[in-house]
């Protein structure tokens, strides 16, 4: 790993060299500016009006750069076009060659046009974000939105790249028309758009999405998986994922995302019958649903190590524990043992290979598609969540077959057990190995840390991996490029991985736990609750869990799409744990007697606002986490996994405990952890980032 100011140094195009941000003098600066405030030779006003100044210069250096190379790049265009006009009267094969290979020049031109524009743009945020860290002021909000909302802003073209989309779409559609397209008259403007295949265009569609970052639904999915785009991938890095992309292990990874989800959740209506059928209290389904997720704390960490080797044995290995645990769950009730009902439960969390869908994701699928992909990780993930309950809502049956029992009970561990034998045939079938680097197996991690970019509205300039690499390197500013080569190791153990987490990530971290123990309290213990103040039946309870499940994906697209782009990431975080403890309070059971309309309403506020929290909170982890949890085994993706299933673990318990109180005092009983926890990721919010700004 080299320090951005080295490898801006490096990766400069020589003939461009004097157009470039210049870095280490506005890095020079900035420690300047410190120095001179520190002894009372500048104040603070005069170093935000002079570093402004300083700024704008470089940014307009830069612009004209851009417009003139834009010019170049248009004038060439203009005269292919006369000359495939021409060709259009009299087409020779050879001529159509020699016009195609043209265009394709340009747009080789073009890349390294979009890579100046890259690097130089990741200079600007960096600096920004070094003044604002240095000088505890968020000169960067002021800078930006002060720029980029003038109407003759030169911010925009740097970060909005504003003009370079139509000789994009130039070189796209004259290459589409020099395409053999067996008298098609279609053009790329025609529904449905004609894909093109040229790895010229390919590769501009590459640099503009690296280059481009709009808050969207697709995005704000990806954040919720931890799994991000490199900042720089070297084509080199391109060519290696499109080796390793296999489109039916992509699928087989989702599927396996899925089912997992399923069984999870597809007990939760009928646990507490189980239970009950057992000789065991309702409340015992605290431990029943807790087991997969007690198991889930050690496989997630063996699972995460493994795919460092292999990602075929790993799924292959879930699949039999998890074939294995559901039938277990299923017979013990006709083994009359709770024993092996728990050892079933315990088994399908072994089984957990979560760790191995997200390193598979960030590792084996091409940078263009795997925004696509994190997406899809979610979406199966909140599919399967509603699936499971209502799967189980279904299967409302009794019959017997030879000495094995098939009631509402037993089916869900029935009903898995199938599915994951047929995927375990499927997967054996159709999953093809990806190849790996054996120098350095540890080189990739689950999370990567996805390039930042102008948002007006919210927090504009993102921390990335290249950002906060220099500040592992040179957290004092002080011109220093280079590292110690053990400073840039990723973690070796859960120790070394807890030092490098910073206040604002321990921050996240506490929020994340808060989240999943609420809605673990909220759905595990549901079919209790349910039961005892309002008698509903378990296909009532499918019904309710189901619902809960289906807001997520539209929640997601409302806030991925509308409120993201309307507030800051801290205001929304903010506001979404403020309506978590508003919905935890509803959810007491007071002097009034408990209705239905309550529990739903309260509910449906709590575990929207925990999704709604949720995204924002892994977006921001992602942009604060260190560069060294970005890659190895104990990465910043499973110190996440394992403090969500922590808290899982831990209100399951608190249900099962609390149900010695007796199932009147279980639901404020459970709630008061809930809303303590809560209470204190509020404060500890509201002290962290006002401690930083």
């Amino acid at each position: 790993m080299v320090a951005f100011g080295k490898k801006l140094k490096e990766r400069q195009i020589q003939e461009w060299q004097g157009f470039y941000i210049n870095y280490k003098l506005m890095k020079k600066r900035v420690k300047q500016y410190a120095n001179q405030i520190e002894v009372g030779t500048q104040d603070r006003r005069h170093v935000l009006k002079d570093f402004s100044r300083m700024l704008d210069n470089q940014i307009e250096k830069i612009v004209l750069f851009i417009l003139e190379q834009q010019g170049k790049l248009a004038s060439r265009l203009k005269k292919l076009r006369e000359q495939h006009d021409a060709l259009e009267e009299q087409p020779e094969i050879s001529q159509i060659t020699e016009l195609r290979e043209a265009y394709r020049a340009v747009g080789q031109d073009l890349l390294k046009l979009l890579y100046f524009v890259e690097m130089n743009a990741i200079g600007l945020r960096k600096i920004l974000k070094k003044f604002d860290k240095r000088f505890r002021y968020r000169f960067t909000d002021y800078y930006v939105k002060t720029r980029a909302n003038h109407p003759y802003s030169q911010l925009q073209q740097v970060f909005k790249h504003v003009g370079l989309g139509a000789v994009v779409g130039a070189i796209s559609r004259n290459l589409h028309e020099l395409q053999d397209r067996q008298g098609s008259y279609l053009s790329i403007y025609d529904p449905p758009a004609l894909p093109l295949q040229d790895p010229v265009v390919d590769a501009i569609k590459a640099a503009v999405d690296r280059l481009t970052y709009s808050t969207n639904f697709l995005n704000f999915l990806a954040q919720h998986a931890l799994i991000m785009q490199e900042e720089l991938p070297a084509p080199a890095d391109e060519r290696v994922d499109e080796e390793k992309y296999h489109f039916m292990s992509l699928l087989l990874n989702l599927a396996n995302t899925f089912l997992y989800m399923v069984n999870t959740y597809i007990i939760v209506p009928t646990a507490d019958d189980y239970s009950m059928s057992l000789g065991a209290a309702a409340t015992v389904c605290g431990i029943v649903i807790g087991a997969m997720a007690v198991a889930q704390v050690f496989s997630s960490v063996y699972f995460s190590a493994w795919s460092n080797r292999s990602y075929f044995r790993p799924l292959i290995f879930s699949s039999i524990v998890l074939f294995v645990g559901n039938a277990m769950y299923a017979m013990a009730y006709d083994m009359n043992s709770l024993t092996v009902l728990l050892l079933g439960r315990l088994f399908c969390g072994f089984g957990s290979a979560r760790a191995v869908n997200r390193r598979y994701i960030s590792d084996c699928v091409p940078l263009k598609i795997r925004m696509q992909a994190s997406a899809g990780f979610v979406s199966a993930s909140a599919l399967g969540m509603a699936c499971g309950p209502a799967l189980a809502g279904i299967l409302q049956t009794n019959f017997k077959i030879y000495k094995f029992t098939f009631n509402q009970n037993t089916l869900p561990g029935w009903v898995m057990a199938v599915a994951w034998l047929v995927y375990l045939i499927w997967c054996w079938i159709s999953f093809k190995e990806p190849s790996r680097d054996t120098e350095e197996p540890n080189a990739s991690g689950s999370v990567k840390i996805e390039n930042g970019a102008l948002e007006e509205g919210k927090q504009p300039l993102l921390i990335t991996s290249e950002e906060k690499q220099v500040d592992d390197e040179d957290p004092e500013g002080d011109g220093s490029e280079e590292a110690p080569e053990e400073s840039r190791q990723p973690a070796t153990s859960f120790m070394s991985a807890y030092r490098l987490l910073t206040p604002s990530v321990k921050v996240q971290l506490l929020i994340y736990f808060m989240l999943k123990y609420a809605m673990e309290i909220l759905l595990s213990e549901s079919s209790v609750i349910t039961t005892y103040y309002f008698s509903w039946s378990t296909s009532t309870v499918a019904i309710f869990l189901a619902c809960l499940g289906l807001t997520v994906l539209p929640v997601n697209i409302v806030v991925g799409s509308y409120i993201s782009n309307m507030f800051e990431d801290r205001q929304i975080l903010l506001a979404s744990e403020i309506m978590v403890c508003i919905g935890i309070l509803l959810s007491f059971h007071m002097i009034i007697p408990y209705t239905v309309p309550q529990y739903v309403c309260s509910g449906l506020i709590m575990f929207v606002s925990a999704e709604v929290l949720e995204g924002v909170n892994l977006s921001l982890l992602s942009r604060v986490m260190s560069s060294r949890l970005s890659r190895g085994t104990y990465n910043g993706g499973l110190l996440s996994t394992e403090a969500g299933t922590i808290a899982r673990v831990i209100a399951d318990a608190t249900i099962t405990v609390a149900g010695f109180l007796g199932q009147s005092q279980l639901l404020n009983v459970t709630l008061l952890p809930s809303l303590l926890i809560c209470v204190a990721s509020i404060v500890a919010t509201c002290y962290t980032y006002n401690s930083l700004y």
